[in-house]
């Protein structure tokens, strides 16, 4: 099962830590664009060049130290199809250097629409009788609001080609509370409803480690529900964003682990990409050099809660 891959390459690096690779061409050294504008112009594909190689310096540089990288697909699309393209060699890349993907999407529909999501993202798509992948993530985001009819879709898929996937349950945003707080008539939380909804989903793709297939977002900006959510939650596998930048800390993601110290990732996106600009003494050239010294404090902090 795709998280029990996850599982091991967390325990393989002891490292509970994604990268989120969410590129802004302000986060990119100047000296990579400098290459990629003068290949392609001041251009979306050039943009998209800038991207991508910024983006493998990261892996590289991460990926002994640190088990999964997480894309954000918008900051590919507002690049248009080079940006796209940039996103799917991006995945490549990561894979190659056996990290595991997860595709941060947050794909929300019904049916076949919800089903062709999850072929693009996790499986595969058909062409006249030839099989090809269009992404190759490990896991995707789902936004589970329109019920289960958005999730079996996935849920065929991650068994067809042994993915997985994570459904927004408690989200970092500040205003996430406007609707997952409120109380429904049996007085739960619809955050809470949707967490056991996910144990229930989960039931379909068992792994081995007592994780199922079906993971969570809980944001560690919340980490009383954090702490409420593992209680409730045993076989739920977490993604925590809303570290560093968004305000969470190490003691604010402690709650997410299980009593053996596993059972979430937590995510660290401009904390990781940024730090060559906040390191005292550390320069463009270094920038992938940075971001490694950044995500081994960050992975220490964490095992020192977990």
């Amino acid at each position: 099962m795709s998280f029990d891959r996850l599982i091991e390459a967390i325990k393989r690096t002891n490292n509970p830590t994604v990268a989120g690779l969410d590129p802004k061409l302000d986060f990119i050294p100047s000296a990579i664009k400098s290459a990629a504008f003068a290949k392609y112009g001041r251009t979306l594909e050039g943009a998209a060049e800038a991207l991508y190689e910024f983006n493998k310096g990261l892996i590289d540089a991460l990926c002994d130290i640190v088990p999964a990288v997480k894309p954000q697909a918008a900051y590919y699309e507002m690049y248009g199809w080079q940006g796209v393209r940039a996103l799917r060699r991006t995945i490549v890349y990561a894979k190659s250097k056996g990290m595991f993907v997860i595709t941060d999407a947050k794909r929300n529909d019904i049916g076949t629409t919800m089903e062709a999501y999850a072929k693009a993202h996790l499986g595969v798509t058909e062409v006249e009788g030839e099989s090809l992948e269009p992404f190759g993530g490990d896991a995707l985001t789902v936004n589970a609001y329109l019920g289960t009819d958005g999730v079996k879709p996935v849920l065929s898929v991650c068994r067809e080609y042994d993915k997985g996937l994570f459904v927004l349950v408690k989200t970092s945003n500040p205003s996430s509370g406007e609707l997952q707080d409120r109380r429904l008539e049996d007085g739960m939380t619809i955050y809470r409803t949707m967490g056991d909804m996910c144990e229930k989903w989960g039931e379909e793709l068992p792994g081995k480690y007592g994780y199922s297939g079906v993971g969570a977002v809980v944001g560690a900006t919340y980490p009383e529900q954090l702490g409420e959510l593992r209680k409730a939650l045993p076989h739920t596998f977490f993604l925590v964003p809303g570290y560093g930048a968004q305000g969470g800390g190490a003691g604010d993601v402690a709650p997410a682990f299980d009593k053996n110290g596993l059972g979430a990732i937590v995510n660290s996106s401009r904390g990781i990409m940024c730090a060559w600009k906040k390191e005292e003494g550390a320069c463009e050239d270094d920038y992938a050099m940075a971001a490694r010294r950044e995500a081994e404090r960050m992975a220490e902090a964490l095992r020192s809660v977990m």
